[in-house]
């Protein structure tokens, strides 16, 4: 790596974990509860349960890789030094092929919530926006990404306070009306999991933070308990305050809570309140991925040039302008709602390989012993697996053509 120009250690302990916890707590807090209720009905909470451990096995597996390899590009160069080069490509392609998507979801969800008659143009205009950001400088992008973490946790907290105020169903949580029972509750825990990916972005900006082996487990492990508490929360008062049937068919789970309670004059705030979650998730997105096709430009897994660092800021801006061109392109073909399960396989099968590289290592924190990874691998590809079938034969799909790729490329090279 060293014939690569070097990212700029410039994060600490409370920009990292902001940045984690704002990837978390984007626009899937938004609408995920909906569809997730649809599989899991009255076991919405122990869906929430399982995906927070699951998130807890890949979060202290990245956290010792991270301090170990604090480079950009997270599990991608972890599967590389200690799994070898196919992994930590299928970790990388992964995570970029799923991101990618996302990022044009969260753009499109950011574009109805604003302006519904032009989601499209106003869409494009946030990637534009962030992209520009992201261009000058990581310090900006946590300076920004703080900002609207603080609009999307008023939000919840306004959202808690009206589902809390009520007026209730009778009978709770308990009322029958959804499809949903015990046997969707993994399928549920694989679509919460997409809203706790978000720790991810702390380990693919391991270049720029400052002190790395004390910061990014700290970070990492913040975020995910902050995350789990927020979730965990929101999953209790939700089933109390709507009936099954009403939450599993909504497409707006907090703003329909808000509308069904003696503060329904209050949904303007929700409505900004999830307009910020969506640009704070994209704005960490894009420099997650902008990260880790860095690195993987760098050794030569995707086109060389996409690893050029310059400018003032010393961004890879080439890799960022290339993320915001893909995700322009998607804006235009991407459907919100399918792309979470599609987004979930990919990182399910990323965080695989996270737990697998990190069953190598030999130094290993208190918080992470070995057979933790062994629950975290199995439980990944279990969720991955027993997600909805389009998501899995769709993500399966592009995996597939992307290593066959590679592979032609190899094989050119030789």
């Amino acid at each position: 790596m060293s014939e690569h120009q070097q990212l700029q250690r410039r994060l600490g302990v409370f920009d990292a974990t902001s940045i984690g916890l704002g990837s978390m707590l984007g626009a899937g807090v938004f609408v995920v509860f909906a569809p997730a209720a649809g599989l899991a009905g009255n076991f919405l909470v122990l869906s929430v349960l399982i995906a927070g451990a699951v998130a807890y096995c890949n979060a202290a597996a990245s956290a010792g890789l991270a301090a170990r390899y604090p480079a950009s590009g997270g599990t991608y160069v972890y599967g590389r030094k200690r799994l070898g080069e196919w992994p930590g490509f299928v970790a990388g392609w992964g995570f970029v092929s799923g991101k990618t998507a996302s990022c044009a979801a969260m753009a499109l969800t950011f574009g109805h919530y604003v302006s519904p008659g032009y989601a499209v143009p106003v869409a494009i205009s946030a990637v534009v926006a962030l992209t520009a950001v992201n261009l000058f400088g990581i310090t900006r992008t946590a300076l920004l990404t703080r900002i609207l973490l603080c609009v999307v946790l008023g939000t919840l907290v306004f959202v808690a306070a009206a589902a809390i105020v009520g007026p209730h169903p009778p009978g709770g949580m308990s009322l029958p009306g959804s499809s949903g029972g015990i046997e969707g509750v993994l399928p549920a825990a694989g679509l919460m999991f997409f809203a706790f990916a978000g720790y991810a972005r702390i380990a693919t900006l391991g270049e720029e933070v400052k002190d790395p082996a004390k910061t990014i487990p700290r970070a990492i492990l913040a975020a995910l308990a902050g995350a789990f508490v927020i979730y965990l929360a929101l999953a209790l008062l939700l089933q109390n305050h709507l009936t099954e049937g009403r939450l599993a068919a909504t497409t707006a789970p907090l703003l329909d809570a808000v509308l069904n309670s003696q503060l329904a004059a209050g949904a303007p705030l929700v409505q900004a309140g999830a307009a910020a979650a969506c640009l704070g998730a994209l704005l960490a997105l894009i420099t997650g991925v902008g990260r880790t096709t860095l690195a993987m430009a760098r050794e030569r897994d995707l086109p060389a040039p996409l690893a050029r660092v310059g400018g003032k800021h010393t961004v890879p801006f080439v890799a960022e302008l290339a993320v915001a061109a893909v995700v322009i392109v998607l804006i235009l073909t991407t459907d919100v709602m399918t792309v979470v399960g599609f987004s979930s396989f990919g990182v399910l099968i990323y965080y695989a390989v996270t737990n697998a590289a990190a069953y190598t290592l030999e130094e290993r924190p208190a918080h992470g012993p070995r057979w933790l990874n062994v629950a975290g691998f199995i439980s990944c590809l279990l969720l991955a697996f027993t997600l909805p079938p389009a998501a899995v034969l769709g993500m399966a799909a592009v995996l597939t053509a992307g290593a066959a790729g590679r592979f032609v490329v190899l094989r050119f090279r030789r």
